[in-house]
């Protein structure tokens, strides 16, 4: 990790002020796409009058929200800015690639591998719903800016350890919280009865470990995106951010393979080819 600047105390929002809004705006906008999604669509059953064209207004109530509200409540840093270098915008372009490589390839792993599946009615892609793609991105945002904000507070805490002690601190909150995501979603989203698995006990265990892979690489791959501007020289560009993306999505593809081949699963895979293989 690099170094703090010196006389620097711990922080959580980042020191760039395109970033900083950024986060803000995601941790600030998510709880409505939560209260809309866990306090009013599941228990309210509402799912159960939804079509192709309702799961597809749910996704886009959680995904447009992170790109078209920006246009509207503009950051006074990114004023005079072209659109691709403000920071929501890249981190979009980041977290959209990453979330639609995970639904697209991915899914296919829980479907084979933790036994899972998806039995409402949507419009599909791979054969994964395209509101589910929806959605993925606006949960990414939200988990993205609040892994953004404890890295920062740990690593900046810890300024003046050894890069040993600010390593491996930053690894074990890196490993906790990804976990700590994983299982909070599987478990928050258990009474969606569209949603299923062979051994739903163990989905919450191994499956929730399984799922921390995603968040093992994303986390401290995506909180580097314009965190330290003075030692790279310059700020990412889109084109970057989209190519980091691609990487942390083959980093983790080749994690959920070795556990497939290695590890196996909640069912049996022995001889299951994926869809691309």
């Amino acid at each position: 990790m690099a170094k703090e600047t010196k006389g620097e105390g711990p922080r959580w929002l980042a020191l760039d002020p395109s970033k900083r809004w950024t986060e803000v705006f995601w941790l600030a906008y998510s709880p409505f796409w939560i209260i809309w999604a866990l306090v009013l669509l599941v228990p309210f059953r509402i799912y159960e009058y939804c079509g192709n064209y309702g799961y597809m207004l749910i996704g886009l109530s959680c995904a447009a929200p992170t790109v078209v509200l920006p246009l509207f409540l503009r950051c006074k840093a990114d004023q005079g800015k072209p659109m691709w270098q403000r920071f929501w915008v890249k981190s979009n372009v980041w977290i959209f690639i990453f979330s639609f490589i995970g639904n697209y390839f991915w899914t296919h792993y829980f479907y084979k591998v933790l036994g899972a599946s998806y039995t409402f009615v949507s419009w599909r892609i791979n054969d994964v719903p395209i509101t589910l793609i929806l959605m993925t991105h606006g949960y990414f945002c939200f988990y993205h800016a609040v892994s953004n904000v404890l890295l920062r507070r740990v690593q900046t805490g810890l300024a003046k350890s050894s890069p040993l002690v600010r390593r491996t601190a930053m690894g074990l909150v890196v490993f906790a919280l990804s976990y700590a995501t994983a299982y909070a979603e599987t478990f928050t989203i258990a009474h969606f009865p569209h949603y299923t698995f062979v051994d739903r006990d163990r989905m919450y265990t191994v499956g929730s470990l399984f799922y921390a892979i995603y968040f093992f690489v994303s986390f401290p791959m995506f909180y580097r995106i314009d965190e330290y501007p003075q030692k790279r020289g310059a700020k990412w560009t889109s084109t970057e951010a989209a190519l980091d993306a691609l990487a942390a999505g083959m980093l983790v593809t080749i994690g959920l393979d070795f556990w497939r081949i290695w590890v196996g699963g909640i069912v049996d895979v022995k001889d299951q080819g994926l869809p691309w293989m």
